[in-house]
């Protein structure tokens, strides 16, 4: 048995209410805007299937600068769906709800584990993000509008914990 790690990139997205969408692409491969164009679409099916209603009231989407993000296919699409794109500062991972909420804990339960195959990784991630209460995402979106606040109130600047 061996340890696995070759679902390095994990795209979640999740709102208050729970994850909505989990794509893994294996290592060594890259998000380039056609795949997440394609991401996109399946976030939309999944909008669809997990939060009737949800499309109609609006959706806003938390997107960093990465090429893909703001390509104009990308860009385009989003219009597309009618969503609105909340932006933040180039390099403020301190933003980004999956670098200190979401993959932080993550991380911390697959400390030590040990998986002889890529679907047991899979097979773990997904228990672990659906197993989390609504409250914990729900927090997870709080502390992103304190973050986002505390930006303003800085005009833009990088924010520290």
């Amino acid at each position: 048995m061996r340890g696995y790690s070759v679902f390095e990139r994990k795209t979640v997205f999740w709102d208050r209410k729970g994850v909505l969408l989990v794509d893994f692409m294996p290592s060594g491969t890259t998000i380039n805007t056609d795949r997440h164009s394609e991401i996109l679409k399946k976030l939309r099916r999944a909008i669809q299937n997990r939060r009737r209603g949800m499309l109609s009231k609006g959706v806003s989407i938390l997107h960093d600068n990465a090429r893909p993000h703001v390509a104009p296919t990308t860009v385009d699409l989003l219009q597309h769906f009618g969503w609105d794109i909340i932006t933040h500062p180039p390099y403020s991972p301190d933003l980004a709800p999956n670098d200190y909420h979401l993959f932080t804990k993550l991380k911390e339960n697959l400390a030590g584990m040990r998986f002889s195959n890529d679907d047991e990784v899979k097979d773990e991630v997904l228990r672990y993000l659906n197993d989390m209460a609504a409250s914990w995402y729900d927090m997870g979106i709080q502390k992103l509008l304190q973050r986002l606040q505390k930006c303003i109130d800085r005009n833009g600047n990088y924010v520290e914990k």
